[in-house]
């Protein structure tokens, strides 16, 4: 298991235009975040806290129940959730791009489903309000229309009538 570290910081690269976790030992993990959509926060407590290693360990233990992702995978998932839930500035739901859900089956876990347009790719929720809620990309270069790709990783907020019950849910029961 990856555990979180007291050694692990966050760092602003201005090179990449990216917040970054430093996790020691020469290894670090670039996140899909611009320094232009980060608190101020970043720079004020570049240290993991107590709260966000907390909230990664949790992500990161419900990731790895599924026996889906590798270790790393979900450790990437984790930071990267922990990096959105911590220090993102707010953003708009963007939700004109998702097929609303018309199942009767209400959503329980936090890795869900959403339906573009042009495909239906995996996210997991870092953040679900009452009407809405934060989600990161776990899938590589999806598109939300003809014109605009979602880099893996990167958040967006939708309204939670968006939200659509994993598809490969047979295969996570079963393999878990």
């Amino acid at each position: 298991m990856v555990q979180a570290s007291k050694e692990w910081q966050w760092q602003l690269c201005s090179h990449r235009n990216r917040l970054l976790v430093d996790l020691g030992e020469d290894l670090s993990l670039c996140t899909p975040f611009r320094q232009r959509q980060l608190t101020q926060d970043i720079v004020h407590s570049p240290n993991f806290s107590l709260n966000e290693a907390g909230y990664y360990q949790n992500v990161f233990a419900y990731l790895c129940k599924f026996a889906v992702w590798s270790e790393a995978q979900c450790c990437q998932i984790a930071l990267n959730a922990t990096a959105a839930k911590f220090y993102l500035l707010p953003v708009q739901a963007k939700s004109w791009f998702f097929h609303p859900y018309q199942g009767g089956e209400a959503c329980t876990e936090a890795i869900i489903s959403l339906h573009s347009k042009t495909q239906t790719g995996e996210f997991f929720i870092v953040e679900y309000c009452e009407e809405s809620s934060l989600c990161i990309n776990l899938t590589a270069n999806f598109k939300l229309d003809e014109h605009l790709e979602l880099e893996q990783f990167q958040a967006i907020k939708v309204l939670n009538d968006r939200i659509h019950p994993l598809v490969i849910a047979d295969k996570i029961i079963k393999s878990a």
